[in-house]
Parts: C-alpha cells; sequence; structure tokens
C-alpha cells in the first residue's frame, strides 16, 4: 500500500512540473513564415536581404537592383507561440521580437482563449491540491481511517484536475488554430507544427491520469481488503456461538 501511495505521489509531481513549465514557456507551437527580403542599408553583402547598387545618388535612373526571381525574394522566418506571447525572429539582427498572443486572436475567439488559461490555471491549483493530500497521507497519517479519507480526496482532485487539463489543452488547440486562419496578415504562418511544450503539457495530462487511477486503486482495493477481513471476522463469530 506505501508503495503504491509513494507512486500516486510522484506521478501527480511530475505532472504538477509538466504543466508549470508547460504553461510558462511559449513554444507550444512552431512555424515558418515567408516574408519579402528587405533592401539592404550597410555597404557589405547581405544574405538575407535585397542589395542594389547606385552610380549617382541623385540620379534615381542610375540605380540598379539586383532582381532576384523565385523564392529567392523571400526568406523562412521562425516563430514560436504559447499561451502568453507569440515570438519571431528578427531578420538581419539578433533576438526575437514578441507579441501578445492574445492580441493576435481574433476577437471572437478570445473569450474562448480567456476560458483555457482559466482551466490551465485550474489544472495547476487542482493538481498542487491533490499532491499536498498524498503528500500528508504518506508522511503523516495516523490511522488508516484517517488514510483513506485522504485518499478520496486526493483521488477526487485529481480527477477534476484532468477533466480540466484536457478541456484546456483542446481550447488552446482551437484557439490557435483560428488564429492561423483568421488572425493578422503579418502575422499567419505558412508551415506550422506543435511544439515540445504541447507535448509536455499532454504528458502531463497524462500522468495526472494514471495518478488519478493508481489513488482510486488503492481506495478501492483498501476497501475491498476491509470488507474481506470483516466477513472472516464474522464468520469466527458466528462459529465460536455456535460452539
Amino acid at each position: 500500500r506505501r508503495q503504491r501511495a509513494s507512486a500516486a505521489l510522484s506521478l501527480n509531481f511530475l505532472s504538477l512540473i509538466f504543466s508549470i513549465t508547460a504553461f510558462s514557456s511559449s513554444y507550444w507551437c512552431e512555424g515558418t513564415r515567408k516574408v519579402a527580403k528587405p533592401f539592404c542599408t550597410d555597404q557589405g553583402k547581405g544574405t538575407h536581404c535585397i542589395r542594389f547598387n547606385s552610380s549617382g545618388l541623385n540620379n534615381s535612373n542610375a540605380v540598379q537592383y539586383i532582381w532576384e526571381t523565385g523564392d529567392d525574394k523571400f526568406i523562412d522566418r521562425k516563430f514560436h507561440a504559447g499561451i502568453w506571447y507569440s515570438c519571431e525572429e528578427i531578420i538581419n539582427g539578433e533576438g526575437e521580437h514578441c507579441r501578445s498572443f492574445i492580441s493576435l486572436t481574433p476577437p471572437a475567439d478570445r473569450g474562448v482563449l480567456w476560458l483555457s488559461i482559466v482551466a490551465e490555471l485550474l489544472y495547476i491549483i487542482l493538481l498542487l491540491t491533490g499532491a499536498t493530500l498524498m503528500s500528508i497521507e504518506v508522511c503523516y497519517y495516523t490511522t488508516v481511517i484517517d488514510g483513506l479519507k485522504l485518499n478520496a480526496f486526493a483521488a477526487i482532485f485529481t480527477v477534476l484536475a484532468g477533466l480540466f487539463g484536457m478541456v484546456a489543452h483542446m481550447m488552446y488547440t482551437t484557439v490557435f488554430q483560428m488564429t492561423v486562419n483568421l488572425g493578422p496578415e503579418d502575422w499567419r504562418p505558412q508551415m506550422w507544427d506543435y511544439g515540445w511544450s504541447y507535448c509536455l503539457a499532454w504528458g502531463s495530462f497524462a500522468c495526472c491520469m494514471a495518478a488519478s487511477v493508481t489513488t482510486i486503486n488503492r481506495y478501492t482495493k483498501t476497501i475491498l481488503e476491509f470488507k474481506h477481513k470483516r466477513k472472516k471476522l464474522e464468520r469466527s463469530l458466528k462459529n465460536k456461538c455456535k460452539f
């Protein structure tokens, strides 16, 4: 029984760490977007810009552009987005330019995004509550009855956390797909896929469900053991009375 309690507590803590990491990161989705190369502003040779030469600064007819054809006029700009913000790499520079993901979301879908954020917060809070109850049960309870009570409440909180987590992840997926189709034109990606934070979020959900199943299994097995011992005791008492 103690080993099962430790296993459920470990799974719950793992789920909590995964969920907090995913919630605070911006790599739920990653992709690229084609943007036109800007004109080079310096005299050096730039690979991410269109160079031009001018023999006379005051004569606009003397400007000769080095035209590039096809996809060579464009460059793939990488981006990554999370629940809170979306970041894009800066062309011809270092670092990233970040914007609030809430501001990129279509106004009709912002309510769903806020519901997703609230559900994600409730998911983390319920996971923390379940982990606290499991820790108390493993370390501090004195009687089996008290342990059963803590076990039952921990199972309820863990199952509720899993439901909120599943709803939050599904709602964010829907909002992101709607933002890709209806979001600002200067942000819409041509190619995108789910990132490591998204996989981590669903991994947290899987650990949460495993912890809840383990906790419920412990509670059910303990109750069945009590019933079995009670029946054996009743039989022995009846046999003594007959004797």
